[in-house]
Order: C-alpha cells, then structure tokens, then sequence
C-alpha cells in the first residue's frame, strides 16, 4: 500500500477511470475505496460524479461514521460498504462496489456460476456469496456488517437487484476482481441464452489453473492496460 496522501488520491482517480474503461459506470453511482495508510477511515471518490469525471479534488477521506476528514466534496451514502468491509478484513486494502449489470441478470437467475472461462475459475469452488439481506442501498453501519458476513473471506460478492462488491489487497486487485466478476457473469448468461451448459472447469483443474492465471502479475497487467485504455 502506498503510504502518501497524493500517491493514494492518485490511485483512486485511476481505479475510477479503469472502472469507466471497463464498462463498470452507472451514470454518477458506484465506488472504489482505499483504506487509508494511516487508519482514519477510507479514500474514495466523492459523490455525484461519474467515474470517468474523477479527479483529485473529487475524492475524499471518510471515517468509519461518515464524516468526510479530507479532499472536497460529499461521501456516498453507501461508505459503510468499505468502512465494515475493512473493519472486519484487515487483508483488505480496496474496496469496489459497481452496479454491473451483467452480475444483475445472473444473479436474478439463482443458479451457481461456473468456470466457463479464465474470469470465471477466480469465483467457482467455492461459489461466489450471495448477499439476499436486501436489495437497497447498504446505507446503515448494520447493513455494511451483514454484507460484510456474507462476503467472508471471499474475493466478491453478488448482491442481487444491487450490483457486486470486490475487494483486494490493494486497489489494482479490487478492480480487477469487479471486472472479471462482471465478465464471468456475462459468459454464463451467453452460454445460458445458447441451451443447457454441459462442460465447465472441474473444481481441481478450476483452482489450479486459478492459481496459474490470476497471478499479482496477470492482474497488475489486467490493470495497467485499463489504465493506459482510460488515459
């Protein structure tokens, strides 16, 4: 984790330009957080922009009751998402929380999602939580906690009639996990639309080859690509 207050402002303008690269945006909604290198709250993008307005006078520090410490602007109702996220999972240094609409539509569908591809081996086996507390905005210290429950020591979580969450060691990891969830989503529902599925990735091919493929290198070129396509 990058420790200066600049460096770290940096960041989150580039995870919300990826995001937009991606194809992550909803208009002004959605939210990437880092934690902050000296454990007063999170960085993340102010409210009432779109990802691809970010700048560095547009991203905030918020505490973990919602008062913005830093940087202009207004938090997103939605903090406690990142704020309880963080509190109970100290390997978690970024938070990403879309509105894809990809992981909507499988999510509606109740079934498992399976290794249909590259991006899906990272979610499968096992497989990815569902968050069916509600479907609202996760805007109370309680709501954060229960997401944070059922997300566990998971990658992600779907949160049907929502969007997802995805978290990370740091920022370059949380986006790429909200990507490549949004994309598994999207590969199954293909398949689905085509007739029944017969073949997906068995569990010990799917964790190996999870292993071989999301490498920190894999993901961190996953992101630099992202970042150079938003620039």
């Amino acid at each position: 984790m990058t420790s200066t207050r600049e460096a770290v402002i940096d960041l989150v303008v580039q995870a919300c330009k990826a995001l937009a690269a991606a194809g992550q945006d909803d208009l002004v909604w959605g939210h990437p957080s880092i934690r902050d290198p000296g454990g007063r709250g999170v960085w993340m993008k102010s409210s009432g922009w779109g990802f691809e307005e970010v700048s560095a006078d547009r991203v905030v520090l918020v505490s973990a009751d919602g008062e913005v410490l830093d940087g202009g602007g207004k938090p997103h109702i939605e903090y406690p998402i990142h704020a309880e996220i963080m509190s109970r999972r100290p390997d978690v240094g970024a938070v990403v929380h879309t509105h894809s609409d990809s992981a909507n539509a499988f999510a509606a569908l109740d079934t498992p999602l399976l290794s249909l591809s590259h991006a899906g081996s990272l979610f499968t086996f096992p497989d990815v939580p569902r968050f069916l507390l509600t479907g609202g905005l996760i805007k109370t210290r309680h709501l954060g906690q229960a997401l944070a429950d059922v997300l566990g020591d998971a990658p992600a979580c779907l949160m049907p009639q929502h969007g997802i969450v995805a978290v990370g060691k740091d920022i370059q990891h949380a986006v790429m996990t909200a990507v490549l969830l949004d994309k598994a989503c999207r590969v199954q529902l293909a398949a689905m639309a085509a007739g029944a599925i017969k073949r997906h990735g068995p569990e010990a091919d799917t964790v190996a080859k999870r292993e071989e493929v999301w490498s920190d290198g894999q993901i961190l070129a996953g992101w630099e690509y992202l970042v150079r396509r938003s620039s």
